[in-house]
């Protein structure tokens, strides 16, 4: 795992930053998240920089510098052209509200500064200079043996930051590693302090662990735990069957936040529940919606002995640009729930896709005739009538495509209004 460390490929811009704050005295490391990834071999996404230097010395010792978060000892050095995030050494007062320190101290030992942070795997610093790893809680170690283990005392790290335990169990998804029995203890009795945390946080966390390789174990973990109870009730206290029905089927769609959480709830909660669900959890509104539709349509298998002018009010409802997504969705609960009834979905999929294909008109503006063609034509101004007209031509193009030219539809229209007597 050193050698993974010491071969790390680290940008020039974040070596500059490095060397200068060197030159000039100061302890300077890379620490965190990307330590973490390179004694994995794995390249991190970003670099995070932490130093001995205090906030004003560290803007004194480059020519841009963004003060970021400077209360909090951070700035960003622009370094030819890159942001380097650089932090001073701290340690941190008592955590009132289940999120934030109520104050920062700055350090000049950096042990003291890695003791403030959550896992033994992220509190790790790396010098690429001298190639010294300080790893005073036994990170490395951890990693190796598959690990999340807080540091130092699990309950002290959970009741500063309602968020660590989620953090904790979606480490654990995405990296395959088992959450040390300590750790794991300490998270029911903290549960009080996970409920202050805003739920654009936990959904953050929750989304990527579901779109994690290992999103059915993942949700197991949260369940296990008493965290999927604080913020997905509808799935914590489902009937066991249906819980492990939903995991599976989740783990198996595609991994698209959407699709997923569709998967997800769709057996659980109907359509409208899940767009409310999707509100309440600080999603866009667009990606709430998009859920509530998938959940709505998903059993695609009550639909296999569907006409051809059904399906097309399906995808009327749907709208083409979700057919794949819905499909998608459908797939993987069939897949969990009924995989003998794959081949008989494969032939509904065809059917749909080879409808979408031939481009029917699904809604009243793909209509031969426009609103004033209509009045024109029913010699009529604007009235309910046009409306109730309107629908009247849809349903009719909906059974049968080919209706849908200017003279037939006038034609459908002068039969529909003498059969009202009008």
């Amino acid at each position: 795992m050193l050698a993974n460390l010491h071969n790390a490929d680290i940008p020039r811009p974040v070596l500059d930053v490095l060397r200068r704050l060197r030159e000039l005295g100061f302890a300077v490391f890379l620490v965190g998240g990307c330590v973490r990834d390179m004694v994995r071999g794995v390249p991190p996404k970003d670099f995070d920089v932490t130093t001995s230097a205090h906030p004003h010395e560290v803007q004194a010792a480059f020519k841009k510098v963004i003060p970021t978060g400077i209360q909090h000892g951070t700035v960003t050095v622009l370094s030819s052209g890159t942001h380097v995030e650089v932090t001073t050494f701290r340690s941190e007062g008592d955590y009132h509200d289940g999120r934030r320190p109520s104050s920062v101290k700055f350090e000049s030992d950096i042990t003291e500064d890695l003791s403030r942070r959550d896992f033994t795997i992220n509190a790790m610093a790396y010098d690429p200079l001298s190639k010294e790893l300080v790893d005073p809680f036994g990170g490395q170690a951890d990693l190796q043996a598959h690990i999340i283990r807080c540091v130092r005392d699990p309950h002290e790290r959970f009741s500063e930051d309602g968020l660590r335990p989620m953090r904790a169990v979606r480490f654990a998804a995405v990296l395959g590693f088992t959450l040390e029995l300590a750790t794991r203890a300490a998270i029911p009795p903290t549960l009080p302090v996970f409920r202050k945390v805003a739920l654009e946080r936990v959904r953050e966390e929750f989304v990527k662990l579901l779109l994690s390789p290992r999103a059915e174990s993942g949700l197991v973990l949260l369940s296990e735990t008493g965290l999927l109870d604080v913020f997905l009730p509808e799935l914590a206290r489902a009937e066991p069957e249906a819980a492990r029905l939903a995991r599976a089927a989740a783990h198996a769609a595609p991994a698209e936040v959407e699709l997923r959480m569709a998967a997800l709830l769709a057996d659980l909660i109907s359509g409208p529940q899940a767009r409310e669900l999707g509100i309440r959890l600080k999603f866009p509104n667009k990606a709430a919606d998009t859920v509530g539709l998938l959940v709505e349509h998903a059993a695609l298998e009550n639909r296999l002995a569907d006409s051809d002018p059904a399906l097309r009010r399906l995808l009327a409802r749907v709208g083409l640009g979700q057919l794949e997504p819905l499909l998608a969705v459908a797939h993987a609960r069939i897949q969990v729930r009924a995989p003998e009834r794959l081949p008989d979905f494969s032939r509904l999929q065809e059917r749909l896709r080879a409808l979408a294909a031939a481009k029917p008109p699904l809604s009243a503006k793909e209509l031969a005739l426009t609103g004033k063609d209509i009045m024109a034509t029913l010699a009529v101004g604007p009235s309910p009538i046009v409306g109730e007209a309107t629908r009247y031509l849809l349903e009719s193009v909906l059974d049968e495509p080919s209706l849908n030219q200017p003279e037939k539809l006038k034609e459908l229209l002068r039969a529909w209004q003498a059969g009202k007597g009008s």
